[in-house]
């Protein structure tokens, strides 16, 4: 009998460790960034103000992740107010239309350690398309100030302009098709 109550107690504490946790993005230490080259000859970056990302999680490494985020479209920058105006309007975000762009992860795939594949879903300029990044899981520490647990990651990818019909006149002579995007998140315990 004693035996069978250490094994009931060691599998509920088992099961309350990888219990699983709700991460939230700690907008103070994130970015969500984008890489597009004009003319074949110069960079253009540009990021989100307001966006959010969720993680949900009950192992330690992260590997059963699943991942969203909401990006609000009418934050977007690149830091010069004429071109912003551009990009907003229903020749490339469409923002009145598309407010939001968000993404929805379908799996993650081992490649080396804290490395992942991160497939999903992305949806933008009201069209969903199954993408892959690349994902950095960064460790996670306790937080010197607030004393709580935080992790950090890093994606980085390409996706096509074209298969989200975005920016359809704007040929890759003047703007690349392919687009980068590096997202660097903080993520701390929901509370």
């Amino acid at each position: 009998m004693k035996k069978a109550f250490i094994l009931v107690a060691v599998a509920l504490i088992n099961t309350a460790a990888f219990a699983q946790t709700t991460w939230k993005a700690d907008r103070m230490h994130s970015k969500l960034q984008f890489t597009i080259t004009h003319l074949m000859v110069s960079d253009v970056d540009g990021e989100f103000k307001d966006f959010s990302a969720t993680i949900i999680a009950a192992k330690p490494d992260f590997s059963d992740a699943q991942i969203t985020l909401t990006a609000n479209t009418t934050s977007v920058t690149t830091g010069i107010d004429p071109r912003d105006n551009h990009i907003k309007s229903d020749a490339f975000f469409d923002v009145t239309k598309f407010p939001t762009l968000t993404f929805t992860s379908t799996g993650l795939t081992p490649s080396t350690p804290n490395h992942y594949k991160l497939a999903g879903n992305l949806t933008l300029h009201g069209v969903t398309k199954p993408v892959v990044f690349d994902l950095w899981y960064r460790g996670t520490i306790t937080n010197p100030m607030s004393k709580a647990s935080d992790a950090g990651f890093q994606v980085t990818g390409v996706i096509k302009r074209s298969d989200f019909n975005f920016g359809a006149g704007f040929g890759s002579s003047i703007l690349s098709d392919e687009v980068a995007v590096k997202a660097n998140g903080e993520f701390g315990i929901a509370k």
